[in-house]
């Protein structure tokens, strides 16, 4: 007991956090956290006892776990294309719903990465942490989400609900002066670009550069430039172009315009050229029941829910449309 008072006043001593000169070295290393996710501190975790809140960034973040496992009644696996939406979602479908507030977890990694998930038994390990959670409803794109049907890993319907279009994301004010897909070909410029591995995405943005500027561009930004370094693949998702541009490390990075649209919103010195239709790619966002999930009615009303006119406005500010068979 007297170690533990020691150490209460020990940590009291200690504030959590206080304000400093911003050009100290304090304040420099203020600043650079500041760049890391989570941009929305804890805004997309409804649970309702959060206990003990640590979150240190850049080391103890888990960004794309959202949630408590401790009773689950819904469970999502969603592509991590509008992760910054789905605090808002779960909200509103909670208060439709209330039988499941604070019981819905979800996670945002690529699509890739949480079919090796499901495959696995719903095991995954993140740093020192392993757990199982199955999921209920996967997320990802349509055409995705079809194929997975047809390998018997989800069931049947896929309810497409929302599109996105491609953007070139940069530093704000453009200081590259980039103005359209051809401009990444340049070999002064240092891209963050998704990685074909486990992002679908990285097949639609080769598609965007053949049609702006043939397979030559295509293979210098996604072949050539990776080869000498100065196309940098993301390791987790497109969430880190962001970060990267924030940082200085890279000038460029190709990502769904909704989530340009919302570092801008969020305050953060990022700006995006838009690219034109006809060079332009479109993902079409789905859900769909997993073929074993564990809480199907639960499943059911968050697919009602997504296909909702109260989903779609909470997406629309982020420059989604209106999906149109």
């Amino acid at each position: 007991m007297k170690a533990l008072l020691c150490a209460g006043l020990i940590l009291a001593a200690f504030p959590a956090h206080a304000v400093v000169p911003p050009n100290s070295p304090a304040g420099k290393m203020d600043a650079a956290q500041a760049q890391f996710p989570p941009w929305q501190g804890v805004a997309n975790n409804d649970a309702q006892d959060k206990g003990l809140e640590f979150t240190v960034a850049p080391v103890d973040t888990m960004v794309d776990f959202h949630g408590s496992l401790s009773d689950p009644a819904l469970v999502i696996y969603a592509s991590g294309n509008n992760f910054f939406t789905y605090g808002k979602l779960v909200e509103a479908f909670a208060a439709k719903h209330p039988q499941y507030r604070g019981r819905v977890f979800y996670e945002t990694l690529p699509p890739g990465l949480l079919l090796k998930q499901l495959q696995n038994g719903g095991t995954i390990t993140s740093g020192n942490l392993t757990f199982t959670v199955k999921p209920d409803v996967m997320m990802a794109e349509q055409r995705a989400s079809e194929n997975w049907v047809k390998q018997g890993f989800l069931a049947a319907p896929v309810v497409s609900f929302a599109t996105n279009d491609l953007a070139i994301m940069v530093p704000a004010g453009n200081p590259a002066h980039i103005a359209t897909l051809a401009d990444l070909a340049r070999p002064d410029l240092a891209l963050a670009m998704p990685n074909p591995a486990w992002e679908g995405v990285a097949a639609q943005i080769r598609g965007a550069l053949v049609k702006a500027g043939g397979e030559a561009l295509a293979k210098t930004v996604y072949d050539d430039k990776v080869a000498n370094g100065t196309t940098i693949l993301t390791r987790i998702h497109h969430r880190q172009t962001p970060l990267w541009l924030l940082q200085g490390s890279v000038q460029a990075g190709v990502t769904w315009t909704s989530e340009a649209i919302f570092q801008e919103q969020a305050g953060n010195k990022i700006s995006h050229v838009t690219i034109p239709p006809e060079h332009n790619a479109k993902a079409v966002y789905a859900a769909a029941i997993a073929a074993n999930a564990p809480h199907k009615a639960a499943a059911q009303a968050w697919l009602e829910f997504i296909a909702s006119e109260e989903a779609f406005a909470i997406l629309a500010p982020y420059g989604f449309k209106h999906y149109a068979p």
